[in-house]
């Protein structure tokens, strides 16, 4: 049994990460072309918008995983698809439960920036009537378009940890270190527990998901919040809670097959790339 990391707004704040820009190294080559490092962002001391913020989908507050940019010049910041889901708690199926439309304003907590609601995966795979199960129960991943003024108050760095630094495409082994960093309003902002470390138990689904265990779970709020394997790569986006067969582990969705998911069905994503931390993954 599983459930959605979602809270109810109740008042929150971004949390900001400490120390400046540094240039950033892409991977190259494979899959990893996906990443991409330019663009000019703000110092990570000062940036209004990176991973980590609290995103509000009317009222649900989740938390943004990365940054992304398409071919046509585009922003997005990345939260859980099941953010703006309208159905029950227990409704994880993505081929069938219920969504917010596309363009549907997002607030960034804790700042005057409203996003808009560009592309998910729920809504897509419906659309393209999608059949396979592993991807109807884990393809989880949602795209906030940053208004242009908005992308030079923005940093892709994972507060704490830093990076990323590519795109996990192997996937997991039982027993690799993941961190991930969970920004859920129900903390009271309390950042010392926002960083969680842990291990993975391996891959699911057919690579599609990873179960995780992390000192602390994610709870409610962590949704969608960014999960890096132990070299510093996005892995994946957090999902759900589980309660049975392993209670307190969390399920991750796994970001490389959402990127090729979204690449290959939508037109207007055909490019998308995740975009590399400006700080190095310490780990």
């Amino acid at each position: 049994m599983t459930r959605p990391l979602i809270a109810a707004i109740v008042g929150v704040a971004s949390l900001g990460a400490a120390g400046s820009a540094v240039a950033a190294t892409t991977p190259g080559g494979g899959a990893d072309s996906l990443v991409f490092s330019g663009g000019r962002w703000a110092p990570v001391a000062t940036a209004l918008v990176h991973p980590g913020v609290v995103t509000v989908t009317k009222d649900a507050a989740c938390t943004s995983n990365f940054l992304y940019v398409d071919g046509l010049g585009h922003t997005y910041l990345g939260q859980a698809a099941h953010c703006s889901g309208t159905g029950s708690a227990n409704e994880t199926d993505g081929c069938s439960s219920k969504s917010l439309p596309l363009g549907t304003p997002v607030q960034i907590a804790g700042t005057d920036i409203v996003g808009t609601l560009a592309y998910n995966s729920w809504l897509a795979m419906q659309s393209s009537h999608e059949k396979d199960a592993n991807a109807c129960a884990h393809n989880d991943l949602a795209l906030i378009r940053l208004p242009d003024s908005a992308v030079a108050k923005a940093n892709p760095s994972v507060p704490v940890f830093g990076g990323p630094v590519g795109l996990n495409t192997t996937g997991t082994h039982a027993g690799d270190t993941v961190v991930s960093y969970g920004n859920s309003p129900l903390r009271q902002g309390i950042a010392l527990l926002s960083p969680k470390q842990g291990a993975s138990l391996g891959d699911d689904a057919g690579g599609w998901s990873h179960s995780i265990y992390t000192l602390t779970p994610g709870i409610p709020g962590d949704s969608g919040s960014a999960v890096l394997d132990g070299q510093g790569r996005a892995l994946g986006d957090l999902s759900t809670l589980e309660f049975a067969p392993l209670p307190g582990a969390n399920q991750v969705s796994d970001l490389a097959h959402e990127i090729e998911w979204a690449r290959a069905h939508d037109a207007s994503l055909r490019q998308l790339r995740l975009v590399a931390g400006t700080q190095p993954f310490t780990g």
